[in-house]
């Protein structure tokens, strides 16, 4: 039986076994009845797995008629902390939790190409690993996972992101940067508090938290090359008890998202020197606290052109589009750092059935009827990388 035939005998359980992991979301690193679900899943599909990352994560194999190369197929399993509005018959059954980010359709997909290459299994060489991730909302799963040894005997990596920006039935598969680096720092602050009316005698560690904010800017406008982009963003300000007390401590809390590997190794040292050297000048001092969380999507050339032939014998020929590279982060790079990768977005926007709202908004819908094509291409990337 071929691809094709396949997906039309699986597009009905690609779609419930969606809309069964939209009713039941789990947020990161607590995806305990998703894992179990997946895993009964595999059982009946008869595909050994293991565990493999933190406490929830599954690393699965298919193994082909001879030995061959091996590739990994990822999907992501955790939602996030968002309240449902979408009015779907199939919408969260976990207060305040929802699966606002796509990573339902992913764990549907890749479920569902099991099911496919597990048919196939007789017609191709080789090894295809099935990686279900828990935690990428916080940049720590695939880190563990690899931790873990899904990478073992992994010659490439593939995944894709469901992405509403993209018109359904569209893919944007980039060569080389693709999603940004992105990384949080704190900064506390310590000056000298004291009566409102007598700032001479104090050391304002409100005023040095507003000069940090805007000395922070100057790392883009003058200290990264203009062919560079990067941004450091300050999320949040605390300074100050009371309106006629000046504030004695303060603390900023923020993110860098940038493309390139030696931008982001240089963030650090820039933060702190601007951060303490602006606070020394207002008789105050500034500790940084720098974490990094994901560094930047970057997908390897000839994985890239296997994909988007493949897009074109999935998706038709002009369903290839070029997305701009964008700044949210992905922890699927850590994979990337150590085998050939690729992340496409899949695009699921369509105003018909009221796919139009961003990612992370309560109101996220998608249009189900591209996902079974999703499952597709995890399926054929598979079969065309094993083929050689």
């Amino acid at each position: 039986m071929d691809l094709q035939s396949l997906a039309a005998k699986y597009a009905e359980y690609q779609i419930a076994q969606r809309r069964w992991f939209h009713a039941h979301p789990e947020v990161s690193g607590k995806e305990f009845e998703t894992s179990a679900h997946i895993t009964s899943e595999l059982d009946r599909m008869g595909i050994a797995w293991r565990d493999c990352g933190l406490e929830t994560g599954i690393a699965a194999k298919i193994q082909g008629k001879a030995p061959g190369k091996t590739i990994m197929l990822r999907a992501d399993m955790d939602a996030l902390s968002v309240k449902e509005e979408t009015g779907e018959s199939f919408a969260s059954l976990n207060e305040g939790v929802m699966h606002a980010c796509g990573h339902d359709c992913h764990m549907s997909m890749l479920l569902t190409a099991a099911a496919m290459l597990n048919e196939l299994k007789d017609s191709f060489n080789g090894t295809v690993v099935l990686a279900f991730q828990p935690s990428e909302e916080m940049g720590s799963g695939a880190k563990s996972m690899i931790e873990n040894g899904v990478l073992e005997g992994v010659d490439a990596a593939f995944s894709m992101h469901v992405w509403s920006d993209l018109q359904a039935g569209t893919i944007s598969v980039r060569t080389g940067p693709t999603m940004a680096s992105g990384d949080r720092f704190e900064i506390d602050v310590e000056g000298v508090g004291g009566h409102g009316a007598q700032p001479h005698l104090c050391a304002d560690a409100a005023l040095m938290c507003s000069a940090i904010v805007q000395n922070l800017q100057t790392i883009v406008s003058r200290e990264i090359s203009p062919v560079q982009t990067a941004v450091v963003t300050v999320g949040t300000i605390e300074a100050g008890t009371r309106w006629n007390v000046v504030a004695g401590s303060g603390r900023l809390t923020g993110t860098t998202r940038c493309f390139s590997n030696e931008v982001r190794a240089a963030f650090p040292e820039m933060i702190t020197r601007i951060a303490d050297n602006t606070a020394r000048a207002m008789k105050g001092r500034a500790k940084v606290s720098y974490f990094e969380l994901v560094p930047p999507t970057i997908n390897d050339a000839g994985m890239a052109d296997l994909v988007r032939n493949c897009a074109g014998a999935v998706l038709g020929v002009n369903a290839c589009v070029s997305y701009p590279m964008t700044m949210v982060g992905e922890d699927f790079a850590y994979y990337q750092q150590k085998v050939p990768g690729v992340m496409a977005l899949l695009g699921v926007r369509n105003e018909a059935c009221g796919a139009v709202y961003p990612q992370h908004s309560g109101c996220y819908r998608v249009d189900e009827s591209v996902l079974i094509k999703g499952a597709q291409m995890y399926a054929s990337v598979a079969l065309r990388f094993l083929a050689g």
